[in-house]
C-alpha cells in the first residue's frame, strides 16, 4: 500500500510513500504522518492512497502518526481543498493552516507528583529522622500535599518521599496539571432576557434554516445595542439541542471575554475559546477537548473557523466588516468571512454574518439577495446616544490655542460623567506616545533603517520603534541624520500621551489604557474590561481594540479623539473603514438605562465620511459609496487580485514585475490591469514592494472563475519564483491596497 503526501512547502508536488504493515488499518485520506523530506522527518497530510505505483526506484516509508486518531472528518478536507484551489497555495500549506503542526491528538497534559499519609506507626522511622519529619507533617494534612512544597522540611523531597512510598508509608499520586484557563472570560454574565418583537422575528427566521438542514446565509444588520448576541444564544441553544455544534467568530480578542461570559452562563463548561493569546498548554489542551467532542460552542479569533467541531451547525460571524479577518501572511491569505459561507456551504449549516456597520460586499450582496437580510433598527435598552461634533480647526482659532488635544466641549462632559460616577470610553487609533519624531529645522522625520515608516516613541521603556517591523532602538535620536540640527521634536499624539494628560487632568479618576502595548496576554484584556464592567475603571482609553462589540451599561460618554485617522489613505476603502470606526465608536455609548453622548472631534468636518457618520446615517452613506465603487469597478462590482513582488534589491523587484506585465500579451474582455506601481509602504521589513492590481467585472466573471485562470497563466508564463527573492505574492480579495 502507498501514500500520497503533501508537505508544507512551497511546492506543489505530493510524495508516495510506503505504508508499513503496522499502519495500514489506521491511515486514512486527510490523515497527518511524519516522513522522511530530505534528510528530515517533516510533518505532511495523506492526500491519497493506494495499493500501487508507478513510480519507479527506492521509496521511503511513513514513519509515524502524528495523532492518535483522525482528527479530520469529509467536509473539513473539502475545505482544505478549497482553500488550496481558491488562495492559490499548495495542499499542504493549507493543510497546516487548518491543522497546526504544533497540535496534536497526542498531547498529554504535564503531571505534579503529590503525596499522601497512609499508615499510623511513626516508631518504625525513629532511625530515619528526616523521613519521620516528612510523614509527622503529612499526618497533620490528611490530603495530597505537592512533593515539592515538602522544601522546608528537607532539601530532596523526591528521594525522601520514594523512600517513604518504598516502605508503604505513603501513596504517591501524579496529578494532571491543568492549564489556566479561568482568566480568558468573564465571570459568567446572567440576564433576563425578554425579547423584543424585532429580535423574535430574527431567532425565528434563523431557527427555521437551522432546521432546514440545509445551508443558509444571513445577514444580521442590527444598530448598535440592538440585541445581537441574545439572538446568537438562541440560535445556539436549539443547534446544540439538535446535537449540533456552533462556531463564533470575533474580529478582536478582546471582545472573546465578554460575549465568553455570556454563553458560559447558558453553555457553562461546553465553551471553549481559541486565540492566539492562549498559553501553549492551553491551546494544546483545548484542541484535543474539540477534537474528543468535549466542547460543542467555540468562540475566538479567525482561526477558531478551522476548529474541528463534528456536526456544525452553525457559524456566526460577528463584527463580518472587520479586516482582522483577513490573514496577511503567511499563506494561505484567506478571509475568514468567505471561509466561514465555504464551510458553511460544505456541512450544510447556516451562517450569520453580523454587524452594526457591515462591509459594503456584504450589504450589497443582501441587497441582490444572496444573503437573506434581517434588520433589528432598535436598541434593545436605552436610546441611541447625542451625537456632538467639534471642529478642532474652529476652536483653535477662537481659543488662539493650537495643537490641544481635547476639546472644551470634551472635557466637560468627562467631567459631568465623572460627577455622576458614570463612566467614559475614549478612542484614539495610535499607539504608543508620539507617532513621529521630527526635526523642526529641516523637518525630517526619523525613520526604521528597515521599512520606510516612520518611528513610534513611547514613554513606557523610553524606547523607540517601527510597528512594523518591531525594531525597537533604546537610544532616542539627539541630531537630525540630515541637518545635523539638535532642534529634535516629538510630533503627533499616541496612547500614552493622551493617558499622561487625562491622569494629569483628572487626578482622582481610575483611568485605564487597552492597546496592543498593554494586551500582552489574554489574562490582561480580560482584567482590564472586567474591572471596566465592575466599575473599578472611570475612564477607558485605548485603539479600535475597544471600539466594537462591548457593552457597557454604565458608559455614558464616548469621545473619538481624532476621527480623522485613516480617513485619507490611499486606499479604496479608506472612508469605509473610517465611518464603521466612528459609528461603532459612538454604539459603546448610552447602552444602559443612562442616555449617552458621543463627542467626535474633526479637523475635517465638512468631509462627507465625517458627517454621515455623526448623523449616523448609514443607508445614506453606503449608498453613496456603492455608487463610487460600480463607477471604478471596485469591489462588490469586481473581484480583485493584487500581485506583489517583493525583494531586497530594488532594480530585481522592478525587473521581476516588469517581466510580468511583458508576459501579459492581451487583456481579456471586462478584466483591468492597476500598475505596476510602488506600494504605498514601500519598503518593509527590508523588502521593496511594488504591485499590479487585476479587476474583473463581475458583469463577465459571476463567480471570479475567469480572473483566476487569467491570473494563473500569467504566473505560468512569467516564470516568478513564489518562494525566492524576489518573492511574487499573490493575494485574492485583498481588504488594502497599501
Amino acid at each position: 500500500m502507498f501514500a500520497d503526501i503533501s508537505f508544507p512547502i512551497s511546492s506543489y508536488q505530493v510524495f508516495t510513500y510506503k505504508v508499513p504493515n503496522n499502519l495500514k488499518s489506521h491511515l486514512s485520506i486527510g490523515m497527518r504522518v511524519k516522513a522522511p523530506l530530505g534528510s528530515r522527518n517533516v510533518k505532511g497530510i495523506i492526500v491519497d492512497i493506494k495499493k500501487t505505483t508507478n513510480f519507479i526506484g527506492s521509496i521511503k516509508s511513513i514513519k509515524e502518526m502524528i495523532d492518535d486518531q483522525p482528527v479530520l472528518d469529509k467536509n473539513l478536507w473539502k475545505l482544505i481543498q478549497w482553500l488550496s484551489k481558491y488562495y492559490n497555495c499548495p495542499i499542504g500549506v493549507s493543510a497546516k493552516t487548518v491543522l497546526p503542526n504544533n497540535l496534536s491528538t497526542k498531547y498529554e497534559l504535564k503531571t505534579q507528583l503529590y503525596v499522601k499519609a497512609i499508615k499510623n506507626d511513626q516508631e518504625l522511622l525513629n532511625r530515619a529522622k528526616i523521613q519521620k519529619a516528612v510523614y509527622k507533617y503529612l499526618q497533620t494534612k490528611q490530603a495530597l500535599v505537592p512533593v515539592n512544597s515538602l522544601k522546608d522540611y528537607c532539601s530532596n523531597p523526591n528521594d525522601i518521599c520514594k523512600e517513604l512510598y518504598s516502605k508503604e508509608f505513603v501513596e504517591l499520586v501524579k496529578v494532571p496539571i491543568l492549564p489556566k484557563l479561568a482568566g480568558l472570560t468573564f465571570d459568567p454574565i446572567y440576564k433576563d432576557i425578554q425579547f423584543t418583537k424585532n429580535q423574535s422575528l430574527a431567532i425565528k427566521n434563523i431557527i427555521s434554516a437551522i432546521d432546514s438542514n440545509n445551508f443558509k446565509s444571513f445577514l444580521l444588520h442590527g444598530v448598535t445595542g440592538s440585541g445581537k448576541t441574545e439572538i446568537y444564544i438562541e440560535a445556539a441553544r436549539h443547534v446544540l439541542r439538535k446535537n449540533k455544534t456552533v462556531i463564533i467568530l470575533l474580529p478582536e480578542i478582546a471582545l472573546t471575554s465578554q460575549i465568553a461570559g455570556r454563553f458560559k452562563a447558558v453553555f457553562g463548561e461546553t465553551v471553549a475559546v481559541w486565540h492566539s493569546k492562549l498559553s501553549r498548554p492551553a491551546r494544546s489542551w483545548t484542541w484535543k477537548k474539540i477534537c474528543l467532542g468535549e466542547y460543542k460552542v467555540v468562540i475566538g479569533a479567525r482561526s477558531s473557523i478551522f476548529a474541528p467541531l463534528k456536526n456544525l451547525g452553525m457559524i456566526i460571524v460577528d463584527e463580518e466588516q472587520e479586516d482582522s479577518y483577513k490573514q496577511e501572511s503567511p499563506n494561505p491569505r484567506y478571509h475568514a468571512r468567505d471561509v466561514a459561507l465555504i464551510r458553511g456551504k460544505i456541512n450544510k449549516a447556516t451562517v450569520v454574518l453580523s454587524s452594526a456597520t457591515p462591509s459594503l460586499e456584504s450589504y450589497y450582496n443582501s441587497k441582490i439577495k444572496k444573503l437573506d437580510y434581517i434588520y433589528l433598527p432598535e436598541r434593545f435598552s436605552g436610546k441611541y446616544p447625542k451625537v456632538d461634533i467639534v471642529d478642532m480647526i474652529k476652536e483653535s482659532k477662537e481659543s488662539d490655542k493650537y495643537g490641544e488635544i481635547f476639546s472644551k466641549l470634551l472635557i466637560e462632559k468627562i467631567e459631568n460623567r465623572l460627577s455622576n460616577k458614570e463612566q467614559i470610553i475614549l478612542l484614539h487609533n495610535r499607539r504608543g506616545f508620539s507617532p513621529a519624531i521630527k526635526c523642526n529645522d529641516c523637518g525630517e522625520i526619523c525613520m526604521c533603517s528597515h521599512c520606510k515608516i516612520a518611528l513610534t516613541f513611547h514613554s513606557n521603556g523610553k524606547y523607540v520603534q517601527c510597528h512594523f517591523c518591531n525594531q525597537i532602538n533604546t537610544t532616542l535620536p539627539e541630531v537630525c541624520l540630515k541637518c545635523n540640527s539638535y532642534n529634535i521634536q516629538l510630533s503627533g499624539t499616541g496612547t500614552q500621551k493622551i493617558e499622561n494628560l487625562l491622569k494629569s487632568q483628572f487626578s482622582n479618576a481610575s483611568i485605564a489604557r487597552l492597546d496592543t502595548d498593554v494586551a500582552k496576554s489574554g489574562n490582561n484584556i480580560t482584567k482590564i474590561l472586567q474591572d471596566f464592567s465592575n466599575r473599578k475603571i472611570d475612564i477607558l482609553l485605548g485603539t479600535q481594540m475597544i471600539a466594537k462589540g462591548l457593552d457597557f451599561a454604565n458608559a455614558t460618554l464616548v469621545g473619538i479623539i481624532n476621527a480623522d485617522t485613516g480617513l485619507y489613505l490611499p486606499d479604496y476603502r479608506a472612508g469605509e473603514k473610517a465611518f464603521q470606526l466612528i459609528y461603532q465608536s459612538a454604539g459603546r455609548s448610552g447602552r444602559g438605562k443612562i442616555p449617552g453622548e458621543v463627542v467626535i472631534q474633526s479637523y475635517n468636518t465638512d468631509n462627507a465620511v465625517i458627517k454621515h457618520a455623526t448623523k449616523l446615517e448609514l443607508k445614506k452613506y453606503y449608498d453613496v459609496c456603492l455608487n463610487e465603487r460600480e463607477s471604478l469597478d471596485y469591489p462588490p462590482f469586481s473581484w480583485i487580485v493584487k500581485f506583489e513582488v517583493r525583494g531586497t534589491k530594488k532594480n530585481h523587484v522592478e525587473n521581476s514585475i516588469n517581466r510580468i506585465t511583458d508576459s501579459i500579451k492581451h487583456m481579456p474582455k471586462g478584466i483591468e490591469k492597476l500598475g505596476p506601481a510602488y506600494c504605498y509602504r514601500e519598503k518593509l521589513k527590508d523588502n521593496y514592494r511594488m504591485q499590479i492590481i487585476f479587476k474583473s467585472k463581475k458583469k463577465y466573471d459571476p463567480v471570479g472563475a475567469r480572473l483566476q485562470k487569467f491570473y494563473n497563466s500569467i504566473i505560468i508564463n512569467s516564470k516568478i519564483n513564489v518562494s525566492r527573492n524576489p518573492q511574487l505574492i499573490v493575494d485574492v480579495n485583498p481588504t488594502s491596497l497599501l
